[in-house]
């Protein structure tokens, strides 16, 4: 991506995980030390050989969407995705901009609103209403093709629609806009945010909602994913020398994103500045990585030169950090190719509610900004023995202080995919 040339502030943010339903609860949560992670609920799993995620169990549906008869077309994740797109245009201000505005101004002003969505996609749970008739018609293919249609919800294709939130999204808010849905396994969502701010400096649209979510805590999917030797048992234990594997967990992260000289004109309230963005693939296999880190390391070149700024400029870093051996293993490595002996403070925030995958990227953005603004980085409390290797790395339980506005988030996915993003706290310094 080439440097920036309008500035690109957010205005809106919006979360939902097992940590809360807010940006303030989920922020406590990291602050306190209290992870979300606990035995599985939404199905027996004390024979599966991972059981432990951090679920949205005793949250009603009505709390996430209203609309109860919506519940009945969308999915989980479309849920999730809903409440957090919802509270970060609501946040942003921009409805009530609109409402005062004339009928034809305020067509054009829909017009000029987008919507981009980064969503799991893949999700096995779409399969499991066809089981109970695959059982009944013991495997005789005709038997089953006869009860199919009285069997299966006619509903079913809508339900699992992967673009489910990027149509509701604008349905519900009259945003009419540029929109792209991004099914890119865990960098989903911060793609989402990057295509979104990448729009608006195309003159695209004046203002977009970047929504990422997922719901992986399905029985096939944790299968799937232990048996690739991905999930831990207990927790994620980022960059310990003990680190095991990750532990799922669902949720949804959103951001308003618009002009800095719009916002400003109309007296918002800046949550952030974005600042650049750099993606790149390793080239290695749906679950290989570079051990050297060489994918991330130009991933994080690529958002620094897009933002215009060196690597001393950047303040704090929110690692990927999903605990498994070579991820964690690789990402130090690019750090240090980067940031050379003298890294900032460097954190990560799934050991509090588990790798949401395609949500996690984005929900690890909103948390950035949060920390800058508190000027706070909150400690890992699951680090245990920290790794001998990444001795030299300023990795901590405990809180550290940002050496700027300004952070790095490190989001990283299947098929050796790497995407940085930096953004500022301080939407009033100069770019």
């Amino acid at each position: 991506m080439s440097a920036v040339k309008e500035r690109i502030v957010i205005t809106g943010a919006g979360t939902v995980c097992g940590a809360g339903l807010t940006v303030a609860e989920i922020w406590n949560a990291l602050r306190e030390g209290r992870s979300a992670v606990a035995p599985i609920r939404q199905w027996d799993a004390t024979t599966w050989p991972a059981r432990m995620a951090a679920e949205l169990v005793a949250v009603d549906n009505r709390t996430l969407v209203e609309d109860r008869k919506l519940h009945k077309t969308i999915s989980r994740t479309d849920l999730f995705g809903l409440y957090a797109a919802r509270r970060a245009i609501e946040e942003s201000g921009v409805l009530a901009v609109r409402s005062a505005l004339n009928e034809t101004a305020a067509a054009e002003y829909s017009d000029r609103s987008g919507v981009f969505a980064g969503s799991g996609g893949g999700a096995y749970g779409s399969n499991y209403d066809f089981f109970p008739l695959l059982t009944a018609a013991g495997g005789e293919l005709r038997a089953f093709g006869r009860e199919l249609a009285a069997t299966v919800n006619p509903m079913w294709l809508l339900k699992h629609l992967p673009n489910n939130v990027l149509c509701h999204v604008g349905i519900r808010h009259g945003f009419k806009g540029t929109n792209a849905c991004i099914t890119n396994h865990c960098v989903s969502g911060m793609l989402a945010v990057a295509e979104a701010a990448a729009a608006l400096h195309a003159a695209e649209a004046d203002r977009a909602v970047a929504v990422g979510h997922d719901a992986p805590i399905e029985p096939e999917t944790v299968l799937h994913y232990a048996q690739a030797g991905l999930l831990a048992g207990d927790a994620i234990h980022p960059f310990s020398a003990d680190r095991a594997g990750t532990v799922l967990g669902e949720g949804a992260a959103a951001v308003l994103l618009e002009r800095f000289e719009d916002a400003k004109q109309r007296g918002a309230a800046i949550l952030g500045e974005f600042l650049g963005s750099g993606c790149c693939n390793e080239a290695m296999g749906v679950l290989e990585l570079r051990p050297d880190g060489d994918g991330l390391a130009r991933a994080i070149r690529l958002a620094l030169e897009a933002a215009a700024i060196s690597a001393g400029d950047v303040g704090m870093i929110v690692a990927h950090g999903n605990g498994t051996q070579v991820s964690d293993a690789s990402e130090a490595l690019a750090i240090r190719e980067i940031f050379g002996h003298r890294p900032p403070p460097i954190t990560a925030f799934k050991w509090a509610f588990g790798h949401l995958i395609a949500a996690s990227g984005a929900l690890d953005l909103v948390l950035a900004l949060q920390a800058l603004r508190a000027q706070e980085v909150p400690g890992i409390a699951t680090l245990t023995a920290p790794d001998s290797a990444f001795a030299a790395l300023p990795i901590s339980r405990t809180s550290q202080r940002p050496r700027s506005d300004i952070a790095l988030v490190l989001c990283r996915g299947f098929g050796s995919l790497n995407v940085a993003t930096v953004v500022r706290a301080n939407a009033t310094s100069p770019s």
